[in-house]
């Protein structure tokens, strides 16, 4: 991987802000031309600094209020259990986010769901049968202080 320079931080930064700016919009910001910007932003594609373009759309206006993460603990630490469980994780659908964890529980689950029934039926047709899932324990979202998705980075 490149070491990253001031314009390539202030690229993501931008994208990190608003996908939606057009490459003579980022340009015009960090004081450079079109072309260089363009050169810059398909590099950064291409290396994988930039994974995809996406919108942050309010999880409530959509039908999706209720915010649970879950944590999930397996009867067996084998690399064949714990390959299995994330094949079969990653197909359920209001798993938004999945983490292999260190310390007591195997994974954190970010899960959006409209109520808590609908949870309530996820966890019992859909979670608890996944392979080798042996604990789960529930923490529930009662509001959002902070929510933010961009990284900071080093103005050098």
């Amino acid at each position: 991987m490149k070491e990253l320079d001031k314009t390539d931080k202030g690229i993501l930064k931008l994208l990190e802000q608003d996908s939606t700016l057009t490459h003579k919009e980022i340009a015009y910001r960090l004081h450079k031309t079109v072309n260089p910007i363009h050169a810059r932003i398909r590099n950064l594609e291409n290396s994988g600094y930039i994974k995809k373009y996406r919108a942050d759309v309010d999880h409530k206006k959509v039908g999706k209020g209720l915010i649970c993460y879950t944590q999930v603990s397996l009867k067996q630490h084998s690399k064949e259990s714990l390959n299995a469980y994330k094949t079969e994780v990653v197909k359920v659908p209001e798993v938004m986010e999945c983490y292999h964890l260190t310390g007591p529980f195997d994974f954190l689950l970010r899960i959006a769901c409209k109520d808590i029934d609908e949870y309530n039926l996820i966890l019992n047709e859909k979670l608890s049968v996944l392979p080798d899932v042996g604990n789960m324990q529930s923490l529930f979202v009662m509001s959002e202080v902070k929510h933010e998705t961009g990284y900071m980075f080093d103005e050098n």
